[in-house]
Parts: structure tokens; C-alpha cells; sequence
């Protein structure tokens, strides 16, 4: 799935990789967490701005029809098999597909016996470390039907998902879709035929990403700064430190 992202590459890099104008002043993030904002690049020519553009919507897709805003949080990955046809997601993956800019995306695993296992996060990212983007889809909600509009409406973003591939396995049997650069266009462009954009839901080539453990900073949104990419032996080995230091008899 896609639970948590990192996304610490400039705002400039984005914007020279995705072709976008927009260069708002976004701070490096370790820790990204659903109905938290995050960027997103979407074509606006509706809005009478053609071409490419990054825009800030809060993670969890609210569905126009909601009756509250809350439902976002569970609609944070859409199942890429199912988007065609959900109520909550087929006109969005019609109309209003977008491309979600990271550097990496955090999945667990538990470790231990007993009733209670410990958590073992895992960064996600490429191999190269560079920026990619996951398949997205985003929404406007206006407000509950028969109440005065919101201005500005909320427009928020789930991450497309599909069947894991064997890199990722270990750690759950899905994953977000990450688009092949090649394929950007096409996923953007609200023109392109619809078997064609299917086609685009698949897992990545299994040697486009690797996984590396981190130590238990991530498990918690309230932490995000670098060392939530520490390993799990320099934390435990922390830990074990303080403990020690902790444990000598004071001299007063």
C-alpha cells in the first residue's frame, strides 16, 4: 500500500523534472502522513492554464458527493483494479488524474513472537535515490449537498495501488503504481483512451526499487526530520547508550 511518503528533493528539481511554473516554498519532508497536504502535478485546462501544474492537495480523497470530509481518511490508495467502476473514484479517474512527486514511501512488517510484535519500518525508493511519481487521482468537494459551497472547496488525492511485485513482496501484497516517465503524459492527459490508461495500472519492474529497514523514528507522524531514515542498529544502539548512561549511580 502507501501510507507514509518522503519527499525531500527541491521544490526547484521538481519543478524542472515536471515541467511545472508553480514553485511554492515546501519544506523538506521525512514523514508524510495521510490528510496531510502534499503536491501533486495535474493538467488545468479547464482552468484555461494549459499544460502542466503543482498544486497542494490534502491526501485522502473526498469524494464529491460526501456528506463530511473525515471519509478522506480511508480513502487514501485506491485499488487500481476497481477505480473504472467505484462511485468514489471513477469519474475522478476519468477527468482528474494526477501525478504524486516523491522520493520514497515507508511500508511495515512485524518482528517478534509473541502478543505483542514489534514494527519494522522499510524505506522504498528508487535505486538511484532519485525523484519518481506514484499514479494519483484527485477530487474537488464543494461541501455536504444542501449547504452553502465552500470557498475554497477542498481538493484532496488518493495514490493509485495494484499487485505487489516480487522486490516488495516480504512486505505486502500491494503497492502504489509508479509511472514510468514515459508514461506521464498519458496518464495526465484526460483524452487518452481509457484501455490505454488501464494499462498503466501494473507493478513496477522489480529492479526499479530497493527496500532498506529503518528504525522506529517513522512509526510515529509526530516525528519527521532525518532521522526517520536511521538505521535500526544506530538507534537501538542509542537507545542502548542512554540506557546505559541512565543505569550508572550518581556521584552526588
Amino acid at each position: 500500500m502507501c501510507g507514509r511518503m518522503l519527499l525531500t528533493t527541491p521544490v526547484s528539481e521538481i519543478q524542472r523534472l515536471f515541467g511545472v511554473p508553480e514553485r511554492p516554498n515546501l519544506m523538506p519532508r521525512w514523514n508524510v502522513a495521510p490528510t496531510q497536504d502534499i503536491p501533486v502535478i495535474r493538467r488545468e485546462e479547464e482552468e484555461g492554464l494549459p499544460g502542466r501544474h503543482l498544486a497542494l492537495l490534502r491526501w485522502g480523497l473526498v469524494p464529491p458527493w460526501a456528506d463530511d470530509p473525515s471519509i478522506g481518511s480511508r480513502m487514501i490508495n485506491a485499488r487500481g483494479e476497481s477505480v473504472a467502476d467505484k462511485p468514489a473514484f471513477r469519474d475522478a479517474f476519468r477527468k482528474r488524474r494526477c501525478l504524486v512527486p516523491l522520493d520514497g514511501f515507508y511500508e511495515w512488517t512485524s518482528v517478534g513472537e509473541g502478543a505483542k510484535p514489534r514494527k519494522q519500518g522499510h524505506i522504498i525508493r528508487r535505486r538511484d535515490r532519485g525523484l519518481f511519481a506514484l499514479a494519483g487521482l484527485w477530487e474537488c468537494w464543494r461541501g455536504p449537498k444542501g449547504a452553502p459551497p465552500l470557498e475554497p472547496p477542498l481538493e484532496s488525492v488518493t495514490v493509485v495501488t495494484t499487485a505487489t511485485n516480487a522486490t516488495l513482496s516480504f512486505l505486502h501484497d500491494r503497492m502504489p503504481v509508479v509511472l514510468d516517465p514515459a508514461d506521464w503524459d498519458a496518464w495526465l492527459d484526460p483524452a487518452t483512451p481509457l484501455p490505454v490508461v488501464e494499462g498503466l495500472i501494473r507493478s513496477a519492474p522489480e529492479d526499479w526499487l530497493d527496500v532498506v529497514p529503518v528504525g522506529p523514528k517513522v512509526n510515529s507522524v509526530r516525528n519527521d526530520d532525518a532521522s526517520c531514515l536511521d538505521p535500526p542498529q544506530e538507534v537501538e544502539r542509542a537507545e542502548a547508550k542512554r540506557k546505559k548512561a541512565d543505569d550508572q549511580p550518581s556521584l552526588f
